[in-house]
């Protein structure tokens, strides 16, 4: 029978732990601070340290850093009521494996325990040359595409995600589209224990509810019209791996519920299904959107929002991060080339340096692929340069006198599929830019679908 030591100053936390593991068949020793704690260690093995991360005398933090020194490889779980990225890059800095935001739920407390101990390969029995817990890529392991950082601003970004990946807690990565909020997810899954097991994404724009749920959680034969077979949903499919839930602001209120449930108990239901089906994912989610203001507004649950903001991250837009732009244009060109020996020239580089980047690092990503199949040399002028300058501002009469006698409805029509248009069918792009919700214009997509239909047979 494993045994867990439990450390807290509140005598309620203490009775309630010790509840929670001895009714789950684990032998449970409670004490009130550190110095009881590393006495406990001294006296009986222990399989595992569930702390409180701000009591008096010695600290959480202090008490991580002499049981790591004393008893190495030993597991620990950090508690705390204030959930600061602070406390968790701390925790994990000082050898923390999880990372707990009170109020919690007995299923995630054991659903971390469990987690821990079953583990094969615990942190602190590092290989030789890697210390002990650092978040270090395995041989042969690495970003598909790695992270080009210059800036002190991505410097911080990533110093927070490295410390956290080695955790099971939820990570919510913010900023505009572009910025590579996806291509952060991935290195986060790429350094941590989990980078041998399956990396799964989602877009949850991109499909409509009834789908989206089916896709999320599977579903069982027979549970509606051509459901012919069983089918495992994502987060089966990413289970003791990482879930990627993108574009998170996009999904509607009801399957925002279920999700609440699977993150709270840390199970799936099926559609159709008689039985809930545990799973061990850890859930990345990014949006492009200001979820506070969502929250706000009454259009994302609350709950939600904090359950997957354990872990805020933010990315700079490219117009903040300047001083990576030379080094961008660098890192595509050799990946664009093909083998060819390539360079940009002074003109170009200054270019685009000047440019304001409203697609951030997808739009400069794009611009030097274009440039590179349109060089007719060795050398990136600036003439090989396409970029979305400002538009030409057309004469007020001019504009009016071409939407004279057109309808609302087919003005909006043209000014979609205009967008659209100029941004490659990158629906991201085009609803920032028309200020409107990726639903939205994927609503107003299949209304013009519908109507085209309907005129279609008609005719």
């Amino acid at each position: 029978m494993d045994r867990i030591l439990v450390v807290d100053d509140e005598s309620s936390m203490r009775l309630g732990l010790s509840e929670v593991l001895e009714r789950a068949g684990f032998a449970v020793t409670a004490v009130d601070g550190g110095g009881a704690a590393l006495e406990a260690l001294g006296r009986e093995r222990h399989a595992l340290v569930l702390s409180d991360m701000r009591m008096p005398g010695m600290s959480g933090t202090e008490l991580l850093g002499a049981v790591r020194a004393r008893h190495p490889g030993l597991p620990m779980i950090v508690m705390t009521a204030y959930g600061t990225v602070e406390d968790a890059v701390a925790a994990m800095k000082a050898g923390a494996r999880e990372f707990l935001t009170k109020p919690f739920s007995p299923q995630e407390v054991l659903h971390l325990v469990r987690g821990l101990l079953d583990e094969q390969e615990p942190r602190g029995c590092a290989p030789d040359g890697v210390e002990a817990g650092t978040a270090a890529a395995a041989p042969g392991t690495s970003c598909a595409r790695p992270i080009v950082s210059r800036s002190a601003a991505m410097a911080r970004v990533l110093h927070v995600a490295d410390a956290v990946a080695g955790s099971r807690a939820a990570v919510l990565i913010a900023g505009e589209s572009g910025t590579g909020k996806e291509l952060l997810a991935r290195h986060i899954h790429a350094v941590g224990p989990r980078r041998q097991q399956p990396f799964v994404a989602v877009n949850c724009a991109a499909l409509p509810r009834e789908l989206l749920e089916s896709e999320l959680f599977g579903h069982e034969r027979g549970a509606f019209t051509g459901a012919i077979g069983r089918k495992l949903g994502k987060f089966e499919l990413a289970n003791r791996g990482t879930i990627l839930l993108d574009e998170i602001s996009e999904m509607e209120p009801v399957l925002q519920a279920k999700l609440l449930r699977v993150l709270q108990e840390h199970e799936v239901d099926r559609l159709g299904g008689s039985r809930p089906v545990p799973i061990d994912a850890r859930v990345v989610a990014t949006t492009n959107r200001d979820l506070r203001d969502m929250v706000a507004a009454g259009t994302f649950r609350r709950d939600l929002y904090y359950r997957l903001h354990v872990v805020p991250l933010t990315l700079p837009p490219l117009r903040e991060r300047g001083d990576e732009i030379d080094a961008l244009i660098d890192h595509f060109c050799s990946r664009f080339a093909a083998g060819r020996e390539l360079s940009v020239d002074a003109a170009a580089r200054a270019r685009l340096r000047a440019y304001s980047w409203p697609g951030n690092v997808r739009e400069l990503e794009h611009v030097i692929e274009r440039a590179v199949l349109l060089a007719s040399g060795p050398v990136i002028r600036a003439s090989d340069l396409q970029l979305d300058e400002e538009p030409v501002e057309v004469p007020i009469v001019e504009a009016a006198r071409s939407l004279a006698g057109r309808t609302v409805h087919e003005v909006e029509r043209q000014l979609i599929f205009e967008t659209l248009e100029r941004t490659n069918n990158n629906r991201s792009h085009a609803a920032r830019m028309l200020g409107i919700s990726v639903r939205t214009l994927r609503n107003k997509l299949a209304e013009y679908r519908t109507c085209g239909t309907m005129q279609a047979s008609l005719s």
